[in-house]
Formats: C-alpha cells, sequence, structure tokens
C-alpha cells in the first residue's frame, strides 16, 4: 500500500491530485463521469463579487502542446455560487478549495468570509494572477506586486480561518520575491504557475484568434517552465508549494514532486481528457509500487542536482 497523504496549512489531504480553476468547473460535470471523492482535492472556477460576462468570443484558440484562452473569469458571482454550487460542495467527501478573485484586499476577504460561513469549503485559492484580468492604475495582476500580494493575503488571514493558497503569476522577473510576499503575509501555500500570455495570429484573416488579442497560454508547453519556478520557490520558502502547468500524465505529476512540490493540480489535461486526474492518480500510485517507494514523500524534493 502507497502511502499519498499530505498536508497543507494544516489541511489533511488524502492524496496530492488537485484539479486547476477553471477547468473542472465546479465539479458537477466531472462527477457525472468518476467518483471526484477519490481526489486530494477539488479547486472550483474562479468567483468574483459580483457576476462576470467574461471577454467576448473568440475565447479560445488551440495551439502546438498547448491552448490560450482570454475566457476573462466568467462566472455568476458570490451570490449565485452560494445558493446554486455551494450545496453540492458541502456534500463532497474531499477537500474542497473555493478559488476567488476581486478587486481589492478588502473585496478579497469580505468573499473569503463568506465562503467560510457557506460552510462549503475547507480552504481558499486566491486567484491573483490570472493574465486577462488586471488591476490597478498600472493595469498589473496583484501576483506581479509584492505589496499587493501582501495586502491581499494579510487581509484574508485577517478575517477568515480557512486555509490560504495564493496562486502567483509566472510572468514576474523573480518568482521567489512574490512567492516570500505571499509567505511573509501569512499564506499556507503558493500554487505555481498560472498561464502565461500569449498569442495566436491568424495568416489568412491576419487577425488574431483570440477577440482578447492576447490570452493565457496552458497545456504540456508550459511544464518546462513551471517545473524550473516550482524549483526555485521550494528552495525559497518554508510553507508547501502546489505545482500546476503541464501535468497531462503521471510521471508529469511525479518530476514536480521530485522538485519539492508538495502538491500538483491537473487543469488543461481536463478539457482533453475527464479522467486525466483519476489517471493521474492511478498512475502515481502504480509508479510508486513498481519502484519500491511506500511513501510519497520519500520522493519530494529528491532531485540530483
Amino acid at each position: 500500500m502507497v502511502q499519498l497523504e499530505i498536508s497543507i496549512g494544516g489541511l489533511r489531504l488524502k492524496n496530492p491530485v488537485m484539479t486547476a480553476s477553471g477547468t473542472f468547473g465546479h465539479g458537477t460535470e466531472f462527477a457525472e463521469l468518476y467518483d471526484i471523492n477519490r481526489l486530494g482535492a477539488v479547486v472550483t472556477k474562479t468567483i468574483t463579487p459580483l457576476p462576470r460576462a467574461g471577454n467576448p468570443p473568440p475565447r479560445v484558440a488551440e495551439t502546438p502542446s498547448g491552448m490560450l484562452n482570454a475566457v476573462g473569469l466568467q462566472n455568476g458571482g458570490l451570490e449565485e455560487f452560494l445558493k446554486n454550487k455551494a450545496p453540492f460542495l458541502r456534500r463532497l467527501k474531499t477537500t474542497v478549495v473555493v478559488s476567488i478573485s476581486a478587486g481589492g484586499p478588502a473585496e478579497f476577504a469580505d468573499m473569503a468570509l463568506a465562503v467560510e460561513t457557506s460552510g462549503c469549503a475547507a480552504a481558499l485559492e486566491l486567484n491573483l494572477s490570472c493574465p486577462n484580468v488586471l488591476h490597478g492604475a498600472v493595469k498589473n495582476m496583484i501576483s506581479q506586486d509584492c505589496g499587493a500580494i501582501e495586502a491581499v493575503v494579510s487581509a484574508v488571514k485577517r478575517k477568515c480561518g480557512l486555509a490560504a493558497i495564493a496562486k502567483l503569476s509566472p510572468n514576474v522577473t523573480d518568482i521567489t520575491k512574490t512567492a516570500l510576499a505571499a509567505q511573509n503575509a501569512g499564506a499556507d501555500a503558493v500554487c505555481l504557475i498560472n498561464t502565461l500570455p500569449a498569442m495566436s495570429v491568424d495568416l489568412k484573416t491576419r487577425k488574431p484568434r483570440l477577440a482578447n488579442i492576447t490570452g493565457g497560454l496552458s497545456g504540456p508547453a508550459i511544464k518546462p517552465v513551471a517545473l524550473k519556478l516550482v524549483w526555485d520557490a521550494v528552495r525559497a520558502l518554508e510553507i508547501p508549494v502546489i505545482a500546476c502547468g503541464g501535468i497531462t500524465t503521471a510521471e508529469d505529476a511525479l518530476e514536480f514532486i521530485l522538485c519539492g512540490a508538495t502538491a500538483v493540480e491537473v487543469g488543461t489535461a481536463n478539457l482533453t481528457n475527464p479522467f486525466a486526474a483519476p489517471e493521474i492518480l492511478s498512475g502515481m500510485e502504480r509508479w510508486l509500487r513498481e519502484n519500491n517507494i511506500a511513501v510519497l514523500g520519500e520522493l519530494r524534493g529528491k532531485l540530483i542536482a
């Protein structure tokens, strides 16, 4: 029997396989296909204080070894989430992480408290890094500003008792600085990476393939970038790092564990194979057994470098 249990911010997860926000909805559709309680955690689609229509279509484009999206956090808002989505999440027998995004520290904190009060989640993922939603006068992501990261995380932790995971952007000069800002403000973990800003053009029409012109690149194409940034962050931090970016196989997931990640989030793979997450989990168990590793922790951070 392989021991896969992990700990993140006081939470005990039965295994390290999580879903990535924005690729799993709120879990209802996937629950029709398999028992999602098998997963270590379910991370919801990001919700915002008020409903958002998102960006105009086309909002998705396929690229070599990946895809672009510029959905723009389309969602029904906090009230709709609490009324229509929270009841399903409360019935799950696995860890639920609700992803939230807002305009500033006070809004983040208010949302965090509302989610905690609803009893539908054990943790929050603070989406500070959506490349299609910009903040402030300089139009940057929150996760590109150490001061903004600290302000949001500390506001949430002051008002809410749930574990807080800061999802950070790869689009910075030094990931360790923004990751340390999250840690210093009280984050229980960081999640790396979100999508990479990118674009695709149609030579025939001479137009961008996305109405938003640019979008976020995800899928296998970004895995090498994610591996490097996770490796950097693990060596700088004392809190857990959750890896996200291009994970499509068990071997991908285990490579991130080898680089020091505590858990992994499966994202774009869910869109091409709805059974990706449980298959990755089963594959991890099989690989560990075949290599005579009884406890996942024996592999974590053991990269020979």
